[in-house]
């Protein structure tokens, strides 16, 4: 039987939302895009789908850079760091894009904040599970995926209001209309601009923040990780935790990181599920639905501001959809959570594309992707990070789970950069149909290869899937 502690809860709450701040950003600077889109492409007189996939994917090209930089440095200068340093890329390509007088400096500034996209969704939710204790870790990493969707309604909040600031602007606008209005011209500024303020905040907050236990006993500090410990749960399970870090280590591991190990057979298995599910979660199609959402309701029959609208509903949805993760993900675990997923996003992505083959639009396609999203953002969208956090051996966790946020934004830019090409050659039903059967696929993968880790100890995971 497991022993129990007591817990500091506001510790650990102030610790995780303080880290989750990260994930709000990236929530906020991964949808901004979507409702700026229809005002800064008239600005840049963007008409061909190659300069319109670009613009829309720019980020992803620094948020793989990112990744990559966790897979390389994150082990070895910590979690803290590199999360203060996204905090400040964060800052400046908030102000940079909102300042941007040509497409290639919005692009560049676009890549910087994607920078800070990469690093902040690797290192916030593994930052979170490392100091969260076990039978809290999927609440309190979930928390990171609560904050992303807080900022993509926020971001669609805020690109709504500034859209309707602009009375003057048509409902049917045209697009050189568009570009001489004020909306056109200096309304998309402000949607990026607003980023700049929790970017700020997030750069300070994480000064006074600790660093991650298990990175400081690998590091031979374990002293500062006794204090840690010791204030989220007392002496005892500040004691029992070192003692189960420390059994997952060999004398070689303290003070080093050996990159050479993710190349063992036990450690590839893990990758190639990490991989599996980064790659899914991205090519279910969702992100088409944010980033594109003003593209499928026009095709669906709604004016610009109706399309507004409903991209600020859809952020809505994704918020209240995490509660039921954040209630479920620690009770039915997150195996369980995964094939609802998958198999209701499978049939709903039949239905969506079945609506535009039979050319219904209107709110029946609305109401189909609203439900659709609903499944993703409580298992899809925060479940990849709890499983990444959870089973890769501590002394190559951080670039273990690198590896799968550079798959995840690999997907991601895929996608996003050759939808507007797809889209033009399979159709819409088509294009949908297409996701719903990747989705169908990841259900089998996942109910056939996906071991359920709630309950464990990172320790104990790691001593049952690599032991």
């Amino acid at each position: 039987m497991k022993p129990t502690y007591t817990y500091n809860q506001t510790y650990l709450w102030l610790i995780s939302l303080t880290a989750a701040l990260g994930g709000f950003l990236f929530g906020y600077d991964w949808v901004v895009i979507g409702g700026a889109k229809p005002f800064y492409e008239p600005f840049f007189n963007i008409t061909s789908a190659a300069d319109q996939g670009w613009g829309t994917s720019s980020a992803l090209i620094g948020c793989m850079i990112g990744a990559g930089i966790c897979i390389l440095i994150s082990d070895k200068l910590g979690r803290k760091r590199l999360l203060i340093a996204s905090g400040l890329l964060f800052s400046i390509s908030a102000i940079g894009t909102a300042m941007a007088g040509t497409f290639w400096e919005f692009n560049f500034y676009r890549i910087i904040g994607g920078v800070a996209m990469g690093v902040a969704l690797n290192l916030s939710p593994l930052y979170i599970a490392e100091l969260s204790p076990p039978e809290k870790r999927g609440k309190m990493v979930t928390i990171n995926q609560l904050l992303i969707m807080i900022g993509v309604l926020l971001a669609q909040i805020i690109n709504w209001q500034i859209s309707l600031a602009d009375t003057q602007l048509a409902d049917d606008a045209t697009f050189e209309m568009i570009a001489a209005s004020w909306s056109g011209q200096n309304g998309w500024r402000w949607m990026f601009a607003a980023e700049a303020v929790p970017a700020l905040l997030f750069f300070g907050l994480m000064f006074f923040v600790p660093e991650s236990v298990p990175w400081l006993i690998k590091n031979k500090e374990e002293d500062k990780a006794r204090k840690i410990l010791v204030r989220i749960g007392g002496e005892n399970y500040a004691q029992d935790s070192i003692t189960e870090v420390k059994s997952t280590l060999k004398d070689g591991d303290f003070g080093q990181v050996n990159l050479k190990e993710l190349f063992q057979k036990r450690i590839m298995k893990l990758l190639g599920i990490g991989v599996f599910l980064a790659f899914l979660q991205q090519w279910s199609g969702i992100n088409v639905v944010i980033y594109y959402a003003a593209d499928i309701f026009q095709a669906a029959g709604y004016n610009l501001k109706q399309m507004m609208l409903n991209i600020v509903v859809i952020g809505g949805v994704m918020v209240l959809s995490v509660f039921i993760t954040i209630f479920t993900v620690d009770r039915f675990g997150r195996k369980k959570l995964l094939l609802i997923g998958t198999s209701a996003m499978a049939i709903l992505y039949g239905l969506i594309g079945y609506f535009f083959y039979i050319d219904l639009g209107g709110n029946a396609i609305v109401f189909a992707v609203l439900i659709n999203v609903m499944f993703y953002s409580f298992t899809l969208a925060p479940l990849l990070w709890v499983v990444l956090s959870e089973i890769f051996p501590t002394r190559i966790r951080g670039a273990a789970i690198s590896i799968g946020a550079l798959a995840h934004w690999i997907g991601n830019f895929t996608l996003t950069y050759f939808f507007p090409a797809i889209q033009e050659n399979l159709g819409w039903a088509n294009n949908f149909w297409l996701y719903g059967a990747i989705c169908a696929v990841g259900f089998v993968v996942i109910y056939y290869v996906l071991p359920e880790t709630k309950g464990k100890s990172l320790e104990e995971i790691e001593k049952e899937l690599t032991g």
